[in-house]
């Protein structure tokens, strides 16, 4: 990792965002001393400073500690409404130095009431300062790491320790074979490597002989009759699938697999619900013998309301198979290998609990790694205390996530506004990255596109992200784990609307980011209280049969967007123009818009418009 590795707080970089604008000769030049006075700015910058130095360990003892994960809350929210405003008085210089408009001091009330504004976020920053002895923080100073990953791609590790379990599936698979149809559940906690073994299973030819028809559908927690099934007839019929109706698609898919002996696959479920189960499995019921349909899920009630119906448990590996898995991630030699580093590798392993994940996590995370004291610093860390929902994976990914750059820890954080099993693409989230001022400053001659191209490949290589490669296509997924992982930390400054939302779980007055899916919301969600937003992302934009989903009134609310992508049908274009200076992304495809209006111009941070199908 070199010669200095430190842990740095996700804060840092939202706090180190502002103190770059406030030192910029730009800034300097059209707000310092003409919008703001110096002793403002520099009051501001100390109190930065002040708290920064306190957010490495917050960061760290936040977990299990409510009081100080409120803290850090807080610290994000006032550094976020800090960045916004700074950001606004600077635009508004530049847009009236090019008009050559300048209204006389005593007027300027849209200037001082900033100014008041500023004055109030000081004020809150130096309180959250002052709390440091009555939660126990201390300084850390923080560094940026020049660790970088290794150059070569991701690939499809081996599959270790787990010949007893593949013959265990494979025996339990042939038993089935007089069977029409037979349901086998793969159970076990999450990282365990239920979907490993499964893709085993259904790459294995000498068992996939004499199967005429498979398909792999990832499912999740969403668990939609209509659009698994649909899904079901995509995999087996190369992605075509044109119906709508659910009772076509029944009859279709009962025609498509009658008489045929077919191996479907049924990744992540979740869902107990027995009534959709039984309307679901209805098509499956004239496949010739031997037909399977193979579950992976954490829940052992899931898919029992067939007939013939079997559950393997899987369990976690021994220390000593967690140890290859480990070794061959960090691509340490079994042999002529420092016996002190195995020492203290396989005291981490020992930690994992047996979890394939969370030993390849680490092994990645180590994988250019020889000095035994940074060995050591992951074997010593406090992360090990933490439990999240009961996961114990969540430690050794705690520790992965606490070994990123900080700037690649608030684009992994920003993919939480996705939901579980989104095929993310790569274009886009650097293109969302860019407009939320993610990235790190080019270096000469490299584009900002090359930069977001070349943290998505950092996440990639560390296992953030994964690559899947599903006939011709090929895409990205987060495990659920580390979804988890980044919904956790993201707290309440990330909000994903979805339709299983309940009244209780209203957006919070700290939301600065806010995802939806239009394709599928029926219903508006509240906006009381949001009047920050940076991002209001429909991530499923592109879609023909997208509703409007937003509240009438959020745009007006909400002046410091940054990202904004809705099918607009009742808002007018030259209102978001003249109000949302601060967008660097506009997304108003599929609306119904002819002309763009002249004050577009004054928008002169757009990075992204985009306008398809207008």
């Amino acid at each position: 990792m070199a010669e200095a590795l430190v842990v740095g707080a996700l804060v840092n970089g939202l706090a180190n965002v502002v103190l770059d604008r406030l030192i910029s000769s730009e800034f300097l030049n059209l707000v310092v001393g003409k919008k703001l006075d110096r002793k403002l700015v520099e009051k501001l910058k100390t109190a930065i400073l002040a708290a920064k130095a306190l957010a490495a360990d917050a960061e760290q003892k936040q977990f299990g500690n409510e009081l100080v994960r409120e803290w850090l809350d807080s610290l994000k929210d006032a550094l976020y409404t800090a960045d916004d405003l700074l950001d606004r008085l600077f635009i508004k210089a530049q847009i009236r130095s090019k008009v050559r408009t300048r209204l006389p001091h005593f007027l300027d009330l849209s200037g001082r009431k900033m100014v008041t504004k500023i004055e109030e976020v000081v004020e809150r920053i130096e309180d959250l300062e002052k709390r440091k002895d009555t939660l126990g923080l201390r300084e850390i100073q923080t560094g940026s790491s020049s660790w970088r990953p290794p150059s070569t791609s991701l690939v499809k590790g081996n599959v270790f320790g787990r010949d007893g379990d593949q013959q265990a599936l494979i025996k339990m698979l042939n038993d089935n074979n007089h069977h029409n149809l037979s349901v086998i559940s793969i159970v076990g906690m999450g990282g365990v490597g239920k979907t490993t073994l499964a893709q085993w299973l259904y790459n294995n030819k000498d068992l996939m002989d004499g199967v005429d028809l498979k398909a792999w559908i990832c499912v999740s927690e969403n668990f939609d009759v209509v659009e698994t099934t649909r899904n079901v007839i995509k995999g087996i019929s190369s992605g075509v699938c044109s119906l709508d109706s659910f009772d076509l698609l029944q009859q279709d898919l009962k025609k498509k697999l009658s008489e045929k002996k077919f191996f479907i696959v049924l990744d992540d479920v979740w869902s107990e619900d027995a009534d959709k189960w039984n309307s679901f499995i209805t098509p499956f019921q004239d496949g010739r013998k031997g037909s399977t349909i193979l579950l992976t899920t954490r829940k052992v009630n899931v898919g029992r309301i067939v007939q013939h119906y079997n559950s393997y448990a899987l369990k976690g590996l021994s220390d000593d198979h967690c140890w290859s898995i480990f070794a061959d991630n960090a691509s340490f030699p079994e042999t002529n290998g420092s016996s002190e580093l195995e020492r203290i590798g396989r005291k981490i392993v020992k930690r994992c609990d047996g979890l394939p994940l969370a030993a390849e996590t680490l092994g990645r995370l180590l994988r250019s790694e020889r000095h035994v004291e940074e060995w050591n610093k992951i074997l010593s860390s406090d992360i090990w205390e933490f439990r999240l929902a009961n996961c114990k994976i969540v430690p050794a990914l705690l520790l992965s996530y606490h070994h990123l750059p900080t700037h690649l820890k608030r684009c992994f954080v920003y993919c939480s506004l996705y939901p579980k099993d989104y095929k993310l693409d790569k274009d886009e989230l650097i293109l969302l990255w860019m407009a939320e001022n993610l990235l790190q400053p080019p270096r000469r001659g490299q584009t900002l596109e090359e930069v977001g191209c070349e943290c998505f490949n950092d996440l990639a290589s560390r296992l953030f992200f994964k690559q899947v490669h599903n006939d011709d296509e090929k895409y990205f997924l987060m495990h659920d784990l580390m979804h988890d992982l980044a919904t956790f930390l993201a707290g309440d400054l990330y909000f994903k609307f979805s339709e299983e939302i309940g009244e209780k779980e209203e957006t919070s007055i700290l939301t600065r980011h806010l995802s939806y899916d239009s394709s599928i919301s029926k219903k508006t969600f509240s906006s009381h209280g949001i009047e920050s937003l940076r991002t209001s992302l429909d991530i499923n934009h592109g879609s023909y049969f997208a509703r409007p989903t937003l509240p009438f009134d959020i745009l007006s609310k909400n002046k410091y967007l940054r990202v904004l992508s809705v099918r607009i049908l009742n808002i007018s274009p030259d209102s978001i123009a003249k109000n949302l200076i601060q967008l660097r992304y506009l997304d108003l495809s599929w609306s119904y818009i002819v002309v763009l209006p002249q004050s577009l111009c004054n928008m002169c941070n757009l990075q992204t418009l985009k306008l398809r199908e207008c």
